[in-house]
């Protein structure tokens, strides 16, 4: 099994890691100092106490790799649309695209059904490139759990979780998406198939969509801001707005508001992604988490008054740091569908 992580950061290198350790034949797309770390000396995940390096073939260069069984994403979804034509030469016939993105993905209403059947989304796939240049047929979605971190180049350090649910976007057990579960099962991780990948997409989304950009905005970990009274309202508030998108979708929502938010602030004393990207100066990822459920309200006709001024303000914040860029509204030859009425 031919497999390449494009993007191996800290998922992409945990995976690459574990996934070799399976015994596929995987190749890792890096760039800078994590790239020349890991081609001189190996990918090393550090767990616990205990350091695992292996080596797998690095390179910046997807066209020295050729066609893959399998693509697996680990970029952060803002940076996939520019790199869609440097994938291509990975791209066999039957090669499947694994978003192991944040947020809603760039396939969502591929197979989906109802009157969204084949919509793109401008505000995490502009001008539909990635459903152009990837295609929708070949996503497998993945849903990340793992915390990891790169704490040196071509250095891992494993923080908690395993999971990686994955899901056809039509809910069937195909062969390639329970082959790529029982690889990556091989490789200690756990892997399950969901039937409704979609309902575990958003009970992800549900989380990050309001205590990411609340911690960008105030700097609090997920504990306080789960605890303080003022912050939690605003994080129940943008999840039930996003709960009402979610229903009128067809999404099952499993646990209810108060355990999910309950469940965030377990985690303890952890930094969201959002915040370690604004302290580090790296892009912040916005509008996969907030900008896209924007544009599905609009489409579905449902009023998010608190998603859209958390928003506009975690918008201004990234880019008075020189971290975000906002997109621009498609026009109507991109969008001529209406959004439905509001009821």
């Amino acid at each position: 099994m031919k497999i390449c992580i494009y993007g191996s950061g800290a998922i992409g290198g945990y995976l690459g890691v574990r996934l070799h350790q399976a015994g596929a034949e995987v190749s890792l797309v890096a760039r800078g100092a994590h790239l020349a770390a890991m081609r001189e000396n190996g990918v090393t995940l550090l767990v616990g106490d205990e350091a695992q390096t292996v080596k797998a073939r690095c390179t910046d260069n997807a066209a020295e790799l050729g066609p893959q069984d399998y693509v697996i994403i680990g970029l952060k979804a803002h940076s996939v649309p520019g790199v869609v034509d440097a994938m291509q030469p990975l791209l066999g016939p039957d090669t499947a695209i694994v978003t192991a993105v944040n947020g809603i993905p760039y396939w969502y209403f591929h197979k989906h059904g109802g009157p969204f059947e084949g919509r793109t989304l401008e505000t995490v796939d502009p001008g539909g490139r990635q459903w152009h240049g990837l295609g929708p047929e070949r996503a497998i979605g993945c849903i990340v759990y793992p915390a990891t971190e790169v704490v040196s180049p071509g250095v891992i350090k494993h923080v908690y979780g395993d999971k990686f649910a994955l899901g056809e976007p039509d809910g069937s057990m195909s062969e390639r998406v329970t082959a790529l579960s029982r690889m990556m099962e091989a490789g200690g991780l756990k892997a399950p198939v969901r039937d409704r990948v979609r309902d575990e997409i958003w009970l992800k989304l549900w989380g990050n969509l309001c205590f990411n950009p609340i911690s960008a905005l105030t700097h609090a970990t997920l504990d306080v801001i789960a605890s303080d009274p003022e912050t939690r309202a605003v994080a129940k508030a943008m999840m039930l707005e996003a709960k009402e998108i979610g229903d009128r979708l067809g999404v099952h929502f499993r646990v209810d508001v108060e355990r999910r938010i309950n469940g965030a602030g377990a985690v303890g004393a952890h930094k969201t992604s959002m915040l370690q990207d604004l302290e580090r100066g790296r892009p912040m990822e916005i509008d996969a988490l907030l900008s896209v459920v924007q544009e599905m309200a609009r489409m579905v006709g449902v009023a998010t008054p608190t998603i859209d001024v958390v928003l506009a303000l975690v918008r201004q914040r990234g880019e008075v740091a020189g971290l975000y860029t906002r997109p621009h509204p498609p026009t109507p030859e991109q969008d001529p569908q209406p959004a439905v009425a509001a009821q």
